[in-house]
């Protein structure tokens, strides 16, 4: 194609948009809109998967990560400036978080292939959230779309709302509870960690100081994560890091949960907690069925739409 029939067609097209206001979020949202938005935010994440597995992961947990503080509104996305903080900063994300330059080729892309600014930053995370599962073996369940960008952050709550590695069993149900989720949402959600990697300054006590840990499990990680230094070295969360399974769920019970609070889900006590990681640990079906309902729902988690906030021209600042 010509580079001026490309840009008459796009000339034509923008010509054209309408984008609707909804205060509802739809399966269909762009059917109409962009069709091709989809499927371009799918191209381009399944180069960058290809080339680092650990991708999938880290934009799964964006999206959580942005869900979990006032909403999935792509906050978590806005870089500070001179005159505005935002949430990249909080104790939860500083050298944590990753996948923002995928985030930024997705916008990127998806601009071209619309003709334009109509697909919302919170919208890509939400859809590459889903992707990322899927490409890593995962479920594809259908994401509700239509969210715009916030043109707001908090530091403050991105401190407070995001649960932390070190909580106990009451303290996550708790933060899941406040945010409207259930015991079943905590378990699910938490199986997404059999994707990916975490930080020895996040696993470090458990593997020194706990005692309901597997000794051969613990041994080798000391050897990534020494007692001082090293905080950024890394290991994997469940056995199996670049599929997206339930041997999650087993490591558990076999004690080898690397973080605090996924150990936390099973203590062989009889919870019920300890039934939901025994019941999904063998019905991998299921664990998949709900992983889709529970994304759903927490994706559905206050988002602004019709004519609140904005849709963002670039993912890491207001327009």
């Amino acid at each position: 194609m010509s580079a001026f029939r490309s840009f008459f067609m796009c000339f034509v097209v923008a010509a054209a948009i309408v984008i609707p206001i909804s205060a509802q979020l739809s399966s269909n949202f762009y059917d109409k809109l962009c069709p091709q938005a989809l499927p371009t935010i799918r191209s381009v994440l399944e180069k960058a998967i290809y080339n680092e597995p650990r991708l999938g992961a880290s934009l799964l947990r964006l999206h959580f990560h942005d869900c979990f503080v006032n909403g999935c509104d792509a906050s978590v996305l806005l870089d500070d400036t001179a005159n505005f903080t935002g949430e990249k900063t909080a104790g939860p994300n500083l050298n944590s978080l990753r996948g923002f330059g995928v985030i930024d080729e997705i916008k990127e892309a998806v601009n071209s292939a619309c003709c334009g600014n109509v697909v919302s930053c919170a919208d890509i995370l939400a859809v590459a959230a889903r992707d990322s599962v899927a490409i890593l073996g995962g479920p594809s369940y259908q994401v509700l779309l239509g969210r715009r960008d916030a043109r707001t952050a908090s530091l403050i709550d991105a401190n407070s709302d995001i649960p932390r590695p070190i909580f106990d069993f009451p303290a996550l149900l708790s933060n899941f509870q406040n945010h409207g989720l259930d015991l079943n949402d905590l378990l699910v959600l938490s199986g997404g960690h059999t994707i990916g990697l975490a930080r020895c300054i996040n696993f470090r006590d458990r593997i020194y100081n706990e005692t309901n840990i597997t000794p051969n499990f613990a041994a080798p990680l000391r050897g990534i994560c020494p007692k001082v230094g090293g905080d950024n070295n890394t290991a994997t969360l469940d056995a199996t890091t670049a599929n997206f399974d339930t041997e999650y769920f087993k490591d558990l019970l076999k004690l080898k949960g690397l973080l605090h609070s996924d150990q936390e889900l099973f203590k062989g006590v009889g919870s019920a907690s300890d039934g939901l990681v025994q019941y999904y640990s063998n019905n991998p079906g299921a664990f998949f069925a709900n992983f889709g309902v529970s994304m759903i729902k927490m994706g559905n988690m206050k988002p602004l739409t019709g004519s609140d906030g904005e849709i963002r021209m670039n993912c890491r600042k207001i327009n």
